[in-house]
């Protein structure tokens, strides 16, 4: 009711695109002269393996080369849309044609005939760019809630500065009580106000309260700053974080015996044990083609602060070329000369990153949490950035949410951001919310979108 979240919108489009299809195969089996195929006996018979095939190939890829990620954006570029939409069905076809290739099904499976696909996903373009700019435009969703802001000039400016980090469809509207007031009359849209806590201070105060009070919870609903960035950008910024707004009983692995904790160590030692054996000839590759570049060492040992601060030696695969030990730790930029040629690539394909799986499996770190970072950095960040220490109350991991949500760390604004995304982690871990993670990596890894 309350908008059109980024994980409503792709869960529609994903359902939507699979309705789709089905309505295209109904009218491929109604209409078969149209296509000019054999199809003989019950029209499915002999088809359903390679239905759920495509079925399921199709989104798989629009996800892949980001038809879905269009939805996320603050507009909707139709030239982008369309050339996603159109890689998205070429690369399907190429796909179902290796595969018919490879397994040589029989004549009586027409569903992989060349003029069956070309016609079903030409369709199917169609389709899936109504459906795309159908959603944004507000089909089959409620309409977006007026997001209205009052508080105080310095809060105001905060707030405004923060909401902007991070590209959002939604335009956060600051109002001044007057403003407010003819809003809640107007009853055009609903409203979503976001109520800074400086106005308790305000002589008006408690005349405004007694008027909200009165609203239809329905229409008109209210959310303090921290609540707003929660809600819509999945995120908690630490300068809007109270002291006591984020303690570790209040966490979800701080129950004496979590079963989600308890499963995330589990498939921390399956799935890093089974990374490591697969990876173990590229792992091999990469070191060979490092030490033929200049010769010099393969891995790269770095203290990193872990568990409570505590610091621990991570593994890496060399990426810079050899620094003098006495240098100092310095930020990673767009760039950057440190970086050799065989590094940039492994960097950009999280090969680099490998080796810590060594340090998953020995208890340092997980496949999920917070990255781990210098200490040396990590002096100057905590006295920048309120509650920082905080990310130290999960193990550190191979990937985060704040690796999955926001751009490379690269000054102590980048490492506030990050920061956000890490607490949110913190107060709503879970196994789905790993997964999610988990999949949006490996998209990163698939596109070569690491830096």
């Amino acid at each position: 009711m309350w908008g059109r979240d980024p994980r409503t919108l792709l869960l529609r489009a994903l359902l939507l695109d699979w309705l789709g299809q089905l309505l295209i195969l109904v009218l491929l089996m109604v209409n078969p002269v149209a296509l000019a195929v054999p199809i003989g006996g019950s029209h499915l018979e002999g088809q359903g393996a390679w239905l759920a095939f495509c079925c399921l190939l199709y989104p798989l890829l629009g996800w892949l080369f980001g038809s879905y990620t269009v939805l996320r954006w603050r507009q909707l570029a139709l030239p982008v849309l369309l050339q996603r939409l159109l890689l998205t069905s070429v690369v399907t076809l190429m796909v179902v044609a290796i595969a018919r290739w490879l397994l040589n099904p029989g004549e009586e499976v027409w569903l992989v005939y060349r003029r069956v696909q070309f016609l079903w996903l030409g369709l199917l373009l169609v389709w899936s760019l109504l459906v795309r700019v159908g959603l944004r435009r507000g089909v089959l969703l409620p309409d977006a809630p007026r997001l209205l802001l009052l508080a105080g000039e310095d809060e105001q400016a905060a707030m405004l500065q923060s909401w902007r980090r991070v590209p959002q469809r939604e335009r956060l509207e600051p109002v001044t009580l007057e403003q407010l007031q003819v809003a809640l009359s107007d009853r055009a849209c609903s409203l979503l106000v976001v109520l800074a806590p400086g106005l308790e201070r305000d002589p008006r105060w408690a005349s405004l309260q007694e008027t909200l009070e009165t609203q239809d919870p329905r229409q008109v609903r209210l959310l303090s700053p921290l609540s707003l960035f929660e809600q819509q950008q999945e995120r908690l910024p630490p300068a809007f974080l109270p002291e006591g707004g984020l303690s570790y009983d209040d966490l979800p692995w701080a129950a004496a015996f979590s079963v989600q904790a308890q499963l995330k160590r589990v498939a921390d030692l399956l799935v890093a044990g089974g990374l490591l054996l697969l990876s173990a000839p590229f792992v091999g590759l990469a070191a060979a083609l490092i030490w033929l570049e200049d010769r010099g060492p393969v891995l790269y040992v770095q203290r990193r602060s872990g568990w409570l601060g505590r610091p621990f030696r991570v593994f890496k695969l060399r990426t810079m070329h050899v620094q003098p030990a006495d240098a100092p730790a310095l930020w990673t930029q767009p760039g950057d000369q440190r970086i050799t040629r065989v590094g940039l690539w492994l960097r950009r394909l999280r090969l680099d990153e490998l080796p810590q799986l060594l340090n998953v499996l020995s208890g340092e770190m997980s496949l999920i949490g917070p990255r781990p970072e210098r200490p040396e950095l990590e002096q100057e960040l905590e006295r920048h950035i309120p509650h920082y220490r905080k990310r130290h109350w999960m193990r550190p991991g191979l990937s985060g949410w704040a690796q999955v949500c926001a751009p490379y760390a690269s000054s102590i604004d980048d490492s506030d951001l990050k920061l956000s995304y890490d607490l949110y982690y913190l107060r709503h871990f879970s196994t789905w919310l790993d997964l999610v993670i988990l999949f949006r990596t490996i998209k990163t890894v698939l596109k070569a979108g690491g830096r």
